[in-house]
C-alpha cells in the first residue's frame, strides 16, 4: 500500500471501526435562519444558510452555511467553520467535509486546531472523532508555549497530546533550533522525541544524534546512537550522552571522544563527565590522550586512569590534567609518572612523582621533570632535585649525569645540551674510534655544560671545577661505575603506543 494512503487511512480509520458499529448516533440541527431543500442538490439533502449549529453526540459544529445529507449523517460546511469538540479542543477552517457514520472532519483552508496552550495550524487537516487523532500532510505549524514546530507531515493525538512529526521537522524556541527527519512532541511534558537523524544547533554549540530525547522546559536531553556535541574549537562524541543544560552538566558513556582542534588535543575514554560552568571535564576508564603535530607528521598518545581537560569562559582549553600511572608514547620521546599537567598558554608539560623521560639513548630522572613545548616540538626541559641522566654504554657500562638541577636544550627534536647547575657529578666512558674503552672520567663541579651529537656525549665544560679524575680500564673502582641514585629503567620504557596501558616496575 503506498505510504501515503497508509497514513491516510490510519488517520481517518484508526479504531473507528469498533466505534460505528457500538455508536451509530445521528446529526442533530440546533439552529440555522434559514433552511431550505432543493431536489437539484440531491434527494436527501438539506441547505441551512445563517448562523449554523449542528451537533453529534456532544460535539457542536458551527459554520455560515452548510449542505446536510441527514439519511446519511454526512454535511459539507462552509465559511467560519468551528468544530467544538470538547471543553480544551477547538478546530476551526473554511470548509469542512463531514462523515458522520465513521466520525471523520476533513477541513481546507486556514485550519487551525486549538487544544489548552497549543495552536496547530495547515490548510488541510484530517480529525477523527473516535481516535482523536489530527492528521495533516501539507505542511503544519504548531506553537506551544515558546516553542514553534514544523513539519510537512503529521499527526496529533488530542487525548494524549502527543504530536508524531515527519519530514523537515524542525523545532524552534529561543535557546535553540533542530532539524530532524522523525520527531515526537507531547505538549503536555514539553518532551521532544528524536527517531532519526536530527540536528540540534544552540548558541554556542551543535547537537547530532539519531536516536534520543530533549525536555524544552527543564532543557535536559538524553541522546543516543553515537550522538556528537560540538563548538567552535571542541566536540565531544559518545556512543550516548545525557546533558542537563540548566545545571550546564553532562555526562558521555561508551567510546568517548573530546577533540579540542585548537591544540590538536583528543581525549579518549569510555566515561565521561563535563561541567560546564566550572569549565571542568574528565574522562576515565582506558583514559587516552593523543596529541598531534601535523607539520611533523608526529603524534603522541598518553594513557592515564584520569584525564582532566580545563576550559576557560570562552571554553578554550587551558590545561589537561593526567591522574593516576600515566604513561606516553612518542616517536623522539617516552614517558611515565604518577600525575602529569600541561597548560596549554604556555605548552609546558610538567611531570610529578617518581617521572622517567626516555630520549634517544638517554634516560631522564628527577623529583619533577618539566617540559617546554615549542610549535608541536620539545624546546627544552628542566629536571628539578635529584636530576639523573643515564645512557648505555656498553651491555654493562653507563654514562652518567647527575645533579640538583638540569636544563636539556633540544634542537629539531634531538636533545644537544645539559646545562647542570649544582653538585654536579658525571661519569663518562671515554672510547677510540674502534669501540675499545680509553678509561673513565669521572668529574664533580659546582656547574658543567654538556654537548650531545647522535646523543652522545661530544664535549663537557666546567665551572668551579673540583675534581677531575681518568681512570684507566683495569683500575676503574666499583663505586665510579655507578653513581649515587642510578636506576637504569629500560624494561619499564614504552616501545609503542600500545605499550602505554601497563604500569610497568623495572630497575636495578
Amino acid at each position: 500500500m503506498h505510504k501515503k494512503l497508509f497514513l491516510f487511512l490510519f488517520a481517518v480509520f484508526g479504531l473507528g471501526f469498533r466505534g460505528i458499529a457500538q455508536n451509530k448516533t445521528i446529526v442533530h440541527i440546533e439552529h440555522a435562519d434559514i433552511l431550505t431543500y432543493n431536489e437539484k442538490l440531491g434527494k436527501d439533502i438539506q441547505r441551512l444558510i445563517g448562523n449554523v449549529v449542528l451537533r453529534q453526540d456532544s460535539v457542536l459544529f458551527y459554520c455560515d452555511s452548510a449542505w446536510l445529507n441527514d439519511k446519511k449523517r454526512n454535511f459539507d460546511a462552509f465559511g467560519h467553520v468551528h468544530i467544538k469538540v470538547n471543553d480544551t479542543v477547538d478546530v476551526y477552517g473554511k470548509k469542512l467535509i463531514y462523515k458522520g457514520k465513521i466520525k471523520v472532519a476533513e477541513l481546507f483552508d486556514s485550519v487551525k486546531l486549538i487544544d489548552k496552550n497549543t495552536v496547530l495550524t495547515t490548510d488541510h487537516l484530517i480529525f477523527n472523532r473516535n481516535t482523536q487523532i489530527a492528521y495533516y500532510n501539507d505542511s503544519g505549524v504548531i506553537h506551544s508555549g515558546s516553542d514553534t514546530l514544523t513539519s510537512i507531515e503529521g499527526y496529533y493525538n488530542t487525548e494524549t497530546k502527543v504530536f508524531h512529526f515527519k519530514k523537515d521537522v524542525v523545532l524552534r524556541n529561543p535557546d535553540q533550533e533542530t532539524y530532524s527527519d522523525t520527531l515526537i512532541y507531547n505538549s503536555e511534558t514539553k518532551v521532544a522525541f528524536f527517531k532519526g537523524p536530527t540536528v540540534i544547533r544552540g548558541k554556542e554549540s551543535t547537537i547530532y544524534c539519531e536516536d534520543g530525547w530533549y525536555n524544552t522546559e527543564t532543557d535536559y536531553s538524553e541522546l543516543r546512537k553515537r550522538p556528537s556535541i560540538w563548538s567552535n574549537e571542541q566536540s565531544i562524541t559518545a556512543d550516548s550522552i545525557n546533558y542537563d543544560n540548566a545545571n550546564y552538566y553532562g555526562e558521555a558513556f561508551g567510546r568517548v571522544t573530546i577533540h579540542d582542534t585548537v591544540h590538536n588535543v583528543m581525549v579518549k575514554g569510555r566515561t565521561g563527565r563535563l561541567w560546564d560552568k566550572k569549565g571542568v571535564s574528565y574522562v576515565t576508564d582506558s583514559a587516552l590522550a593523543i596529541t598531534y603535530d601535523e607539520k611533523n607528521k608526529d603524534t603522541m598518545f598518553m594513557h592515564g586512569d584520569t584525564l582532566f581537560m580545563y576550559f576557560d569562559k570562552e571554553r578554550k582549553a587551558k590545561k589537561m590534567l593526567a591522574y593516576y600511572k600515566v604513561r606516553f608514547y612518542r616517536n623522539d620521546m617516552q614517558g611515565q609518572c604518577d600525575s602529569l599537567a600541561y597548560g596549554m598558554a604556555d605548552s609546558t608539560i610538567r611531570l610529578y612523582k617518581n617521572p622517567v623521560l626516555w630520549s634517544g639513548k638517554n634516560q631522564l630522572t628527577a623529583d619533577t621533570i618539566i617540559i617546554h613545548v615549542a610549535k608541536n616540538r620539545v624546546d627544552s626541559l628542566e629536571l628539578i632535585n635529584n636530576a639523573f641522566i643515564a645512557s648505555r654504554d656498553s651491555t654493562d657500562t653507563f654514562n652518567q649525569i647527575k645533579g640538583k638541577r638540569m636544563v636539556g636544550h633540544f634542537f629539531n627534536n634531538e636533545l644537544k645540551i645539559i646545562d647542570v647547575d649544582g653538585n654536579a657529578e658525571s661519569v663518562y666512558y671515554v672510547r677510540e674510534e674502534d669501540k675499545s674503552l680509553i678509561g673513565v672520567n669521572k668529574e664533580e663541579a659546582s656547574y658543567m655544560q654538556i654537548r650531545l651529537e647522535n646523543n652522545e656525549v661530544s664535549s663537557i665544560k666546567y665551572i668551579e671545577q673540583i675534581t677531575e679524575v681518568t681512570y684507566p680500564e683495569k683500575e676503574i673502582p666499583a663505586d665510579v661505575k655507578r653513581l649515587k641514585g642510578f636506576d637504569w629503567k629500560e624494561e619499564a620504557r614504552p616501545k609503542n603506543k600500545g605499550d602505554i596501558y601497563e604500569m610497568k616496575e623495572a630497575g636495578n
